[in-house]
């Protein structure tokens, strides 16, 4: 698709956590077309765009939800907020980003997020959802604390209401009350060791990932280890981020026992 620039209403700001709110925009529906998994820019001046993922799968209906982080420290980011508790109206530029869903493959969905990263395995999950409702899915998502884990009741839904999906949450601190349920599993510690240690094989899987460049390589290179297809993963990070090779021929965090 062919980045658009347009003005969104603004229809709601919903603080999730102190730390992350979420944002909804309308505009036409032609125009705010999208793909699951892209991402848009949104104006803060008139030379500086911010891109956020475009947490919501297209359903026809002019809508976009957004979920930011708020660093009070960072100026864009206290600008963004101030902003969006006075805008009725913002512009942006969409859609941008080739990390999107694989309409004709069927296999097994991996999506791996970090923080607000699952915004856009939100999407993902969605509209592969809304495709094949038995569509086998494995969604880890990794924050410092549970209370970061801002939508933990969406993804725990899925997994409830769906057969083949189960949610992985992984945080570095170990929560107070434990965290279970139908297919939900806790893990403790960091993301790329937690895969390591959950994971068997993942030839056969379509593989998605969010977060920071370390955050996603470090993974990468564990799933390399289990048999990651190099034409089977993707990230918008190896678009503004890129290394050679993305994948490497051989994992460089392999397995502990015991670990």
């Amino acid at each position: 698709m062919t980045p658009r620039t347009l003005t969104c209403l603004v229809t709601e700001v919903e603080d999730l956590t102190p730390d992350v709110f979420r944002v909804r925009l309308e505009g036409r529906a032609e125009a705010v077309a999208h793909d699951p998994g892209q991402y848009l820019e949104l104006q803060l001046a008139e030379d500086i765009w911010v891109p956020f993922s475009i947490a919501n799968a297209h359903a026809g209906d002019g809508t976009i939800e957004l979920h930011i982080q708020h660093w009070p420290e960072r100026d864009n980011s206290a600008r963004l907020r101030e902003l969006m508790q006075v805008a009725e109206r913002l512009t942006v530029r969409l859609p941008g980003g080739d990390c999107v869903l694989d309409p004709d493959s069927t296999r097994p969905l991996l999506l791996v997020a970090a923080g607000t990263g699952f915004s856009q395995m939100k999407a993902i999950a969605e509209a592969a959802l809304h495709e094949d409702p038995d569509r086998e899915i494995d969604l880890w998502w990794a924050a410092r604390e549970r209370r970061d884990l801002y939508l933990e009741r969406l993804p725990r839904e899925w997994a409830e209401g769906h057969a083949k999906v189960r949610f992985h949450a992984v945080t570095e601190v170990a929560p107070e009350q434990a965290i279970d349920g139908p297919r939900v599993q806790a893990h403790h510690g960091r993301i790329d060791r937690a895969l390591a240690t959950g994971l068997e094989d993942v030839s056969g899987h379509d593989v998605y990932v969010s977060g920071s460049p370390g955050m996603v390589y470090a993974c990468v290179d564990v799933l390399a280890s289990l048999g990651l297809s190099a034409s089977r993963v993707f990230s918008d990070v190896f678009a503004y981020a890129p290394r050679d090779p993305i994948v490497p021929t051989a994992g460089s965090l392999v397995r502990e026992s015991g670990s």
